[in-house]
């Protein structure tokens, strides 16, 4: 590599569809070496299929990569010298390169029919041939070409390929190289004057000064006719980085069968973009310190290389992504994923939508505290509504489940009950229920105190003090610090929730009265 040049590198999607796992990791890995070796990370849109490109998935693309933090340097919505960065803005120019090419005999005029051309892969198909244009219109006579082109006859713009043979040194893949005789004529330019994707891309990616196309390799067959555009051109080609395909855990290709694939999907069902950074980047990357697993954004960037980059397909495992995600959840503070995942409180009617709540800063802060308390038991956010269930009392939702169940009574479960079957727990409880229902408030401050009454006159400790408690308190034998949960049930009944969250009186009454 010449580390005179400054490195430019460039993410190019096609605005045809939600950006996948596969495309982030691309755009990862692009802004990863850009950033590691202080160079430009720029967004190219690729939209010359005008038929499946919209504005509204190029929108949603950007919008996922700012989510992801992988911002740019250089491109749509940023600008550059290098502009325009939309392909469907540069025609023009494809054309140029075009009538240059076919003025230097480096190109001919195709007049093939679709249908010729179909005719000639299902002959081939059946003498299990290569596909390969038969090259029938390379050395037409001028005079031919000009009679068809009097008559209207339309016709491909397609490039010599050379004899001999055509490679590159891949950072991945070691050494490509092949026969030309296995390639057919790419097309250049279509039957309506649009240009092709091989063609765009060499020409944009020559005029816009980039250094590596680090890509899917899936586009290892494109790049032996792009290195001949190259040499065509005149251009000095990139270095070239494919990276392993995406499979999923039965070992096929990651598809919508393996669940969530989309950015846009994960952004829903409440993955932090952190955690899926810091999980995509080991997707066929491995860092220098072996055994380690969660690393910043920034700390990969410290030590991404190309060389550390594997060619073996890498195995896309839901469940290691809900492991990273849900180590990222605990180590956020809950009065941070308040903001994110208040959505999903207000959509399961737990709490008021913030623009019709009267105090939407002090439901967000006490949203917070019920989060640190349940977040341990969810893989994404958008399963804290059903497992908060020990805040607002109903039954915890299980295997990973969102639903969140009817409003219902306080039910006391059997576990619970059990715990409070014994003469000595049932007075532990009703002795805590006399002190809670003689004091106008509770909070932390007055459990400490009344589980100190409650010792002295029942003269229990340990488990045979806290479990009778809990139980009268919760309708549960087990969950959170009490002495949290306390204060959120009498906050929460404060606030008027649209679900109500019950007070601790109300709650030992209830319970109590079920016995």
């Amino acid at each position: 590599m010449d580390m005179q040049k400054p490195v430019r590198v460039r993410f190019a999607p096609s605005p045809t569809g939600f950006i996948h796992v596969g495309n982030v990791r691309t755009a990862l890995f692009n802004w990863l070496w850009a950033g590691r070796l202080g160079g430009t990370f720029m967004l190219r849109i690729e939209d010359t299929d005008a038929e499946r490109s919209e504005a509204r998935y190029e929108e949603q693309l950007m919008e996922d990569l700012r989510w992801l933090g992988l911002d740019w340097n250089e491109g749509v919505g940023r600008g550059g010298d290098c502009g325009p960065y939309r392909q469907s803005d540069r025609y023009g120019i494809y054309r140029e390169y075009a009538r240059r090419l076919l003025d230097e005999d480096k190109a001919y005029r195709c007049f093939c029919s679709a249908e010729e051309l179909d005719a000639v892969r299902q002959e081939q198909a059946a003498k299990k041939e290569t596909p390969l244009y038969s090259g029938k219109c390379r050395h037409l006579p001028q005079g031919e070409v000009d009679e068809k082109l009097r008559a209207g006859a339309p016709f491909t713009l397609r490039l010599r390929v050379r004899p001999g043979t055509v490679g590159f040194d891949d950072l991945v893949f070691g050494r490509v190289e092949i026969a030309t005789s296995m390639v057919s004529d790419p097309v250049l330019l279509r039957s309506d004057g649009s240009p092709t994707y091989n063609f765009c891309c060499v020409i944009d990616d020559a005029l816009m000064r980039i250094t590596h196309v680090i890509r899917g390799d899936g586009h290892l067959p494109n790049t032996h006719r792009q290195v001949l555009a190259y040499e065509a051109l005149g251009f000095a080609p990139p270095r070239f980085a494919h990276l392993s395909t995406i499979l999923g855990p039965d070992g096929q290709k990651l598809s919508k069968r393996h669940g969530a694939t989309s950015i846009e999907e994960f952004r829903r069902r409440g993955y932090l973009p952190e955690a899926l950074v810091n999980y995509l980047a080991l997707l066929g990357w491995s860092p220098a310190t072996d055994g380690e697993e969660i690393f910043s954004a920034d700390e990969i960037k410290a030590q991404f290389d190309l060389g550390r980059v594997v060619k073996s397909p890498a195995v896309f495992d839901p469940a290691k992504l809900d492991w990273m995600n849900r180590t990222y959840i605990n180590k956020t503070p809950g009065e941070v994923l308040a903001k994110t995942a208040r959505p999903y409180f207000e959509e399961a009617g737990l709490v008021a939508d913030a623009d019709a709540d009267p105090d939407p800063a002090a439901t967000d802060a006490w949203l917070g505290r019920v989060i640190d308390l349940v977040k341990t038991h969810v893989d994404h956010l958008d399963q804290l509504p059903a497992a908060s269930g020990v805040v607002y009392g109903f039954a915890d939702a299980a295997g990973g489940e969102t639903a969140v169940p009817p409003e219902a009574p306080l039910a006391l479960e059997d576990a619970a009950r059990a715990a409070l079957a014994p003469p000595e727990a049932r007075a532990v409880a009703e002795e805590f229920a006399r002190l809670a229902y003689g004091r106008e408030r509770l909070d932390s401050e007055s459990y400490r105190e009344m589980l100190g009454g409650v010792k002295a006159a029942t003269k229990q400790k340990g488990r045979n003090l806290y479990h009778p408690i809990r139980a009268a308190l919760t309708g549960r034998d087990s969950g959170p610090d009490l002495e949290r949960l306390i204060a959120v049930y009498e906050d929460g009944a404060r606030l008027g929730l649209p679900r109500k969250v019950a007070s601790c009186k109300e709650r030992l009454r209830a319970f109590l009265a079920m016995l």
